[in-house]
Parts: structure tokens; sequence; C-alpha cells
């Protein structure tokens, strides 16, 4: 990946709805080149998807938790069973696997507690942890997907 890969992954981060012309133009090249490096960049993995962001609040997601969970026991078909229920859950939006006391990290969006609770109790009952900790996001002071993408050497 060139100075110029980098430049139009940090052009699409914040904003992929960028005409392939422009585009070219902030990057200097003309469209077509443009156009197979982001395709390449795409075919390769790098580009992973392209999406509309939601505030949360205007849709009725009021809510977000942090859950960290640790794991029962750390066998292939505990962890099998635990992603295969967090994927069935739509509210948990994002999964990490985590080093120290807890395994996993969960963030779930929502729309109330007792929604949230909803949520607990399924996932509880469908995996055995050792514990749940929950944390009640009470304000989001800063987010933002674009990835501080390396200058390169």
């Amino acid at each position: 990946m060139d100075r110029i890969d980098r430049k139009i992954l940090m052009e699409l981060q914040q904003d992929c709805t960028l005409p392939i012309a422009r585009l070219a133009d902030k990057v200097g090249l003309s469209a077509s080149p443009c156009w197979k490096r982001v395709q390449k960049l795409e075919e390769s993995g790098v580009i992973t998807g392209r999406v509309a962001f939601v505030d949360p609040h205007r849709v009725g997601l009021n809510l977000t938790v942090l859950a960290e969970v640790e794991a029962l026991d750390h066998t292939a078909a505990w962890r099998e069973r635990f992603l295969s229920e967090v994927d069935a859950i739509d509210e948990i939006v994002e999964v990490l696997r985590l080093g120290g006391v807890a395994d996993y990290m969960l963030r779930i969006v929502t729309t109330d507690m007792a929604a949230y609770d909803t949520i607990y109790i399924r996932l509880s009952a469908a995996v055995p942890m050792r514990s749940v900790t929950s944390r009640f996001v009470m304000e989001t002071i800063r987010r933002t997907s674009v990835l501080p993408i390396p200058s390169g050497g």
C-alpha cells in the first residue's frame, strides 16, 4: 500500500459517497486509475464495506451498554456457543475479545433498560458465564470510525 492508497482510504473514511472523479482529484489521480485502486483495496479486504451512520437516539435506541463478560471456561465449544448466541442478537453491535480479567466486551445498543434486561436474560440463559459486568453509557463524548492510517515509510 503506497501513499496514494493511504490518501484514498482517508478520503473514503471521511465520505464514502464521494464520486470517483472527485476522489481522484483529491488524491491526485485520474478517475480510471483511482477506481482501479479502490477496487483493489476492496478485493484485498482493506476496505471491508461502506455504510451510513445513524444517530441512535433519533431512531429510538437510547441506551448503550458496555458489558464485560468472563467466560465460564475457555474451551472451543464454549466460545463457539457464546459467539453463536451473540451473533443472533442484533442489538449487540460490537464484540471484542480482551486480555485481562474480562474475556469479552460487548457493545449493546437498545431502546431502554427493560430491553437490555431481556437481552441479558436471553444471553445468560443460553450460555453459562462466570460473570457479566454492565456499564451504562451516559453520554458519548467522541465517536469516530476514521482510523488513523499510518503514512507509511
